[in-house]
């Protein structure tokens, strides 16, 4: 029987609508609305797509935004002098800058420039420690809309074998702390892994973030196994849907799987954050 398909988009579409509600009625009480600002670095076409997307969406839940956008050319201390400001507003509840900055700008410094109760998107050294420990804060949001997809479908996460092919400082590290502190045991895989093909088929659980399509055969999927494909390239994912639908019992599409989760869990978590700050 072929697998069961993840629907990210009408979970991200029924979390928008229930941030709308809190946000209306927050206003209709006389609160101010949450407000997230952006901080995008360069002119990089893809960025400002993401930042548009983030923006209008933001904006159709009732958020107020704030568009930062900086040359090329911005330094480190130009932008770490900008965040910092934005991180002191009062009126500012939640700070995203655009992955990836040019490369003469310290991405690391500037993360950790965002003010950790304002750290909505995960980014800063101290929300990866949270996610590690499980002590709460804010989760990288497209690890956190991936446990909330796991959530919605019912997936014990406590003993489950999982795997998480990718090591990016943005969503392969961070979740496998999350599975991990979620009482999975988790094995991370890299460019380095030795035999992927073993770890995969082992795998209750596979997450797969890594932007490489083709890069998991269906025929390695175990049978009933879920299967969250977070890579993205050209509208394709890493793993060969055909093949690993007909093996796994949960899969996502892509795209409509993990991507409409990111937005999602931003702006909710933006909300959490306003909630402390007003």
């Amino acid at each position: 029987m072929p697998a069961r398909l993840i629907d990210g988009t009408k979970l991200a579409a029924e979390t928008l609508d229930r941030i709308a509600e809190e946000v209306r009625a927050g206003v209709e009480q006389g609160l101010r609305p949450p407000c997230i600002a952006t901080v995008l670095v360069g002119g990089d076409p893809a960025s400002h797509t993401y930042v548009r997307m983030k923006v209008r969406r933001a904006q159709a839940a009732g958020l107020a935004t704030r568009r930062v956008d900086l040359p090329a050319t911005t330094t480190t201390e130009r932008l770490l002098t900008t965040i910092e400001a934005l991180s002191a507003d009062p009126e500012i509840d939640g700070i995203l800058l655009q992955h990836p900055v040019p490369p003469q700008v310290d991405e690391r410094a500037a993360f950790e420039a965002i003010a950790a109760d304002k750290d909505v998107d995960g980014v800063t050294l101290t929300s990866f420690a949270r996610m590690a420990e499980g002590s709460g804060g804010f989760s990288s949001a497209t690890p956190g809309g991936i446990l909330r997809l796991l959530a919605e479908y019912d997936v014990d996460l406590e003993g489950i074998e999982a795997v998480v092919v990718g090591q990016g400082p943005i969503l392969g590290r961070p979740l496998s702390a999350l599975l991990t502190a979620h009482g999975a045991t988790t094995t991370s895989c890299h460019v380095l892994t030795k035999d992927l093909r073993s770890h995969v088929e082992r795998a209750e659980l596979l997450v797969s973030a890594v932007g490489l399509p083709g890069l998991i055969p269906g025929e390695w999927i175990r049978p009933g196994a879920v299967v969250i494909d977070a890579g993205y390239s050209h509208g394709k994912g890493d793993v060969d849907f055909d093949g690993a639908v007909e093996r796994a019992a949960l899969i996502t599409p892509v795209p409509g799987g993990v991507g409409p989760m990111t937005i999602a869990t931003l702006l909710d978590q933006t909300v959490q954050a306003w909630r402390t700050h007003v």
